[in-house]
């Protein structure tokens, strides 16, 4: 069998629920024994900060959370591009069924860093500072996407209009994740991702990856399951949907 042919297979909707079926309870499985070990090793047995003692833990949900956010509009805006293309219906779903998933990881990186502002900045929110104001952006780019899905009537119509925001959206990525450089701001600049190797201490770095890895897969499952719900809810007059859902 071709690529091709095989991947036109998973592409159709009931072969994309078996498929759903089968992987998403491993996903799920592993997403939480690995943010479970990462938030334990990370709260409970990594070092304190020589600079920012305890206070600094709150990275093992801040910078997953903000990795996620990234992350998320990505990949809808990725398969946007394939949804106003190829006209491909999974790819439609899949920009629906993030937007409320990047929506909360994108709420949870600013609640987080915002308390972890405080100490450190002496501020809640500072309106200056480049990276903040710029995830507030990715914020309401998220509410805008879920809106535009939801004025629209005929799915495949309000599907494909939704796609071409994320698709517009999907600049403001880039400034998010380049601010700290482009601009002088208070966030600090690249941790894990730089020129010359991570700044942090392995036995932090670690603990940070496994959670950034368990929120990743959490996104796969939740994405899963809930491209599984709509797709079954648009063709729930067809036979194969109505074997499925029973």
């Amino acid at each position: 069998m071709s690529r091709s042919v095989a991947l036109q297979r998973l592409l159709s909707p009931p072969s994309f629920l078996r498929f759903a079926s089968k992987l998403a309870p491993w996903l799920g499985l592993c997403a939480m024994v690995l943010i479970a070990g990462g938030l334990a090793w990370g709260l409970l047995l990594a070092p304190a900060d020589r600079v920012q003692g305890e206070g600094y833990r709150i990275l093992y949900v801040h910078v997953p959370a903000a990795w996620l956010s990234l992350l998320i509009y990505v990949t809808m805006a990725c398969a946007g591009v394939l949804a106003l293309v190829w006209r491909i219906k999974l790819a439609e779903l899949a920009v629906i069924a993030s937007a409320p998933v990047g929506l909360s990881f994108t709420f949870l990186a600013l609640v987080t860093g915002s308390l972890w502002g405080k100490p450190m900045w002496g501020a809640f929110w500072v309106w200056g500072d480049a990276r903040l104001t710029s995830e507030l952006v990715l914020f309401f780019l998220y509410l805008g996407v879920m809106a535009l899905a939801q004025a629209i009537e005929e799915p495949r119509r309000s599907a494909r209009a939704a796609a071409l925001l994320a698709i517009i959206g999907v600049v403001n990525v880039p400034i998010i994740h380049f601010s700290v450089l482009w601009w002088n701001t208070l966030h600090q600049g690249p941790t894990v991702f730089r020129p010359g190797g991570p700044a942090i201490a392995t036995a932090m770095l670690l603990p940070l990856l496994m959670s950034a890895l368990g929120f990743s897969l959490f996104y796969g499952w939740v994405l899963l399951l809930r491209m599984r719900v709509l797709l079954l809810r648009r063709e729930q007059q067809r036979h194969w949907a109505i074997k499925t859902a029973h």
